[in-house]
């Protein structure tokens, strides 16, 4: 098999798990140049097997997998497997978008929110990649069992959502003027370590059919509202304490506000996400109620 299969293969790869947005980005992580790049790209992207904004075609890839099977583990190149890895790297890339925006707001700086709120970008291609790459497969193999892909474009999106509450957090430390006092800092850190678990154990759950994990994320479910409940006592506190002459200190507690919805509205997603995991891998449907009709 040639080198230039295997650099074919490598930024294909690239594509599929790193989400690049241009050639030059392409090139740099691959150590090659933008011009080989686009040669070996020009010929996929006439006949559709990449297309535009760097998405791979599915039915096209797994054809040309099997002209590069020295390189590829066909069993590897299968769709949902393939999308199981675009799920997980996307899940990793959120954890870095909700520490990149909690580490803003703890230090009070107002560049690290602005880089946590481009993360958002990438985090909205990666959902566009899984959806497109799931109605390709779909379309590929229409077996009832194989119907069960179209879960992860629900994974994907409550993933999305989980990505635009990590907005509201760096937003808070873009829009105000106040530091957090102490007290309802370390509630906030809590709420942060809590949300960072129960996404992780949700998509644990969903990737590796771990579902017996739902009780230890029941268990932080119930922290994760009553360390909500604390955080708003204390907020209220402050508020009998304060004038209300100023807007910029209305605002502040507003925000404040939307800071720890965000935090709460996280560990509801990830409930979301294990009750998928579990009509995934156990064929247990979900129950037609809606969620708030439910307590």
């Amino acid at each position: 098999m040639s080198k230039k299969d295997k650099t074919l293969k490598d930024i294909l790869d690239c594509i599929l798990y790193e989400n690049p947005s241009t050639q030059d980005e392409i090139a740099e992580k691959l150590g090659i140049t933008r011009r080989y790049v686009t040669q070996l790209l020009q010929p996929l992207v006439k006949d559709g097997t990449v297309k535009r904004a760097y998405m791979i075609d599915f039915k096209s890839y797994e054809e040309l997998a099997e002209s590069l099977s020295e390189y590829v583990n066909l069993r590897e190149t299968k769709g949902n497997v393939l999308i199981n890895d675009m799920l997980a790297n996307m899940s990793r890339h959120v954890h870095s978008q909700l520490e990149a925006s909690f580490s803003a707001v703890l230090e009070h700086d107002e560049d690290k929110a602005n880089r946590a709120l481009e993360m958002d970008y990438v985090t909205n291609n990666m959902v566009e990649k899984i959806r497109t790459s799931v109605e390709t497969i779909v379309s590929i193999d229409q077996h009832p069992e194989f119907s069960k892909s179209l879960l992860y474009n629900e994974v994907a999106y409550d993933l999305e959502r989980i990505g635009d509450y990590c907005g509201h957090i760096a937003k808070f430390v873009i829009n105000e003027v106040y530091e957090i006092d102490e007290n309802i800092l370390k509630k906030l850190k809590k709420m942060y370590k809590t949300a960072q678990e129960m996404i992780r154990l949700s998509m644990t759950a969903f990737i590796e059919g771990k579902t017996e994990l739902k009780k230890d994320l029941m268990e932080f479910e119930d922290s994760i509202h009553i360390l909500q409940s604390k955080a708003i006592n204390l907020i209220a506190e402050q508020m009998a304490e304060s004038t209300f002459d100023e807007k910029e200190r209305s605002n502040y507690f507003i925000y404040l506000f939307r800071v720890i919805k965000a935090f709460e509205r996280m560990g509801d997603i990830s409930v979301e996400i294990m009750d998928v995991s579990i009509e995934f891998h156990e064929n247990i449907p979900r129950s037609t109620t809606p969620r708030s009709f439910r307590y």
